[in-house]
């Protein structure tokens, strides 16, 4: 005797469907995948991902692509990613800048920092240094604030648009009452070339980029973000000790795919990346340069881009900053 099993159509649609993303899961990656830098190159963004890249490219067994699109404080780039294919292949480093900040002060971003993307891992943090030229006659924030107040208007800084350095700067500015003129730049590497270069006196980036020319004496160190003082630089102070209480700012980088990429290929890249941030050489790679890496699961990257919004909109009404 023979038996025939009926499957409704709705049933065996769903079973072939898992089986379809089970079986491209596995296959999963058969190309290159390609990396979005949201900035320009040289800058902090663009040198973590790199770095990660390079043992992506071994642990994957594919071509990691790392692109540039500089732009909008990185809102383009994010944009671009939030529309791609959610297969795996177009993936974004994300920052405070775009996920937080620019759904904070543009009118319109084009993209849900949690609604349109996958968050796949965190990567690291970083405080920021904030560095004067040599040639200013300041040796501290307070200093530099009072030699603002003496000369409103004819001191300026340099960040790109909607970024860290940009909302940090205008906070301060706010806090102390200081005419401080802002100068746009394409991102961190080009704001700091443009302050050696005499275009603007004021700057803040990623402690690792500028060390070299605070070492030299080419630029002078008044202050760390984060809540403690740098190893690297242990002389200089926070925004704490230098009279602004509660003022504690951490660079954070990530990846995320968009919205939709299936679970399976987001774990799969969560666990490449924590095997490259869990090496010892990776560790001493990132510390040199004064990173801290974070090994965890895409839920808690989720749940970082979430705290980090809500942050950096209080500190976007503090500063006022509005972009249309």
């Amino acid at each position: 005797m023979s038996f025939r099993i009926f499957i409704p159509g709705a049933i065996l649609g769903l079973v072939l469907g898992l089986h379809t993303v089970s079986a491209g899961a596995q296959s999963y990656p058969s190309k290159p995948i390609k990396i979005i830098v949201p900035y320009a190159v040289g800058g902090a963004t663009d040198l973590i991902t790199r770095l990660v890249a390079q043992y992506l490219t071994t642990s994957l067994g594919v071509g990691i692509i790392v692109e540039n699109r500089a732009g909008g404080g990185g809102t383009l780039a994010t944009k671009a990613v939030a529309l791609a294919d959610p297969d795996g292949y177009t993936l974004l480093t994300a920052t405070n800048g775009p996920f937080a900040i620019g759904p904070a002060i543009y009118k319109n971003v084009g993209y849900d920092p949690i609604k349109s993307f996958a968050p796949v891992a965190y990567l690291a943090g970083a405080p920021d240094l904030v560095v004067v030229r040599s040639d200013l006659p300041v040796n501290s924030l307070p200093e530099l604030f009072a030699h603002a107040k003496a000369n409103p208007g004819k001191l300026n800084y340099g960040a790109g648009l909607g970024t860290p350095a940009h909302l940090i700067v205008e906070y301060l500015k706010q806090k102390t009452g200081s005419d401080i003129v802002y100068i746009p730049h394409k991102g961190g590497a080009p704001a700091v070339t443009g302050m050696l270069a005499g275009d603007t006196q004021i700057g803040i980036e990623i402690l690792s980029p500028l060390l070299p020319y605070v070492q030299d004496g080419k630029l002078k160190a008044l202050a760390v973000t984060g809540a403690r003082r740098s190893p690297e630089l242990p002389n200089v102070p926070t925004l704490i000790e230098s009279g602004f209480p509660g003022a504690a700012f951490f660079a954070a980088f990530g990846i995320v795919a968009p919205a939709d990429t299936p679970p399976d290929i987001v774990r799969k890249l969560n666990r490449a990346i924590n095997d490259s941030l869990s090496s010892d050489s990776m560790k001493q790679m990132l510390a040199k340069i004064g990173f801290e890496s974070k090994v965890g699961a895409p839920e808690d990257f989720a749940a970082f881009i979430a705290e980090e919004l809500a942050r950096w909109v209080d500190v976007a009404k503090v500063t006022g900053v509005k972009i249309d």
